[in-house]
């Protein structure tokens, strides 16, 4: 049984559930010019630049950029290399509208200081719970 190190509630943005290696960002990210279609981080200096966000628990403040990036998000999904869940400090529009659509998992309202990229991290977000083990 593996041992939970922390739980904390948030909001329900998409429900699912999905667990998952967390890769956590410090910085936004937009999706439509920040990350290409292969699920690589390839906006310049971003902290994340170069590495894959596919099958990933995706931990990040919030969106930016264009709305299109809600239909990047999807398109995503649909080609196998979107995160598995996103979980925000605070979703706002463009990636809310993206994980509904691509039916990704997330949950936002979360102190996104305490998690740490690789960390194991399971997003239940019927509840709005996420748990870093």
């Amino acid at each position: 049984m593996d041992l939970v190190v922390m739980e904390m509630k948030g909001r329900t943005i998409k429900s699912g559930k999905a667990e998952g290696e967390a890769l956590v960002s410090a910085q936004g990210i937009s999706f439509f010019g920040g990350v290409d279609n292969k699920g690589t981080v390839t906006e310049k200096g971003h902290p994340l630049e170069g590495q894959s966000i596919s099958g990933k628990i995706l931990v990040f403040p919030q969106g930016k950029g264009s709305t299109v990036g809600s239909y990047a998000l999807y398109r995503m999904k649909k080609e196998g290399t979107a995160p598995k869940a996103i979980i925000n400090s605070e979703c706002e529009t463009i990636v809310a509208v993206g994980a509904i659509i691509a039916e990704i998992p997330c949950v936002d309202k979360i102190d996104i200081s305490k998690i740490k990229t690789g960390q194991k991290v399971k997003v239940d977000a019927e509840k709005g719970i996420v748990e870093v083990q």
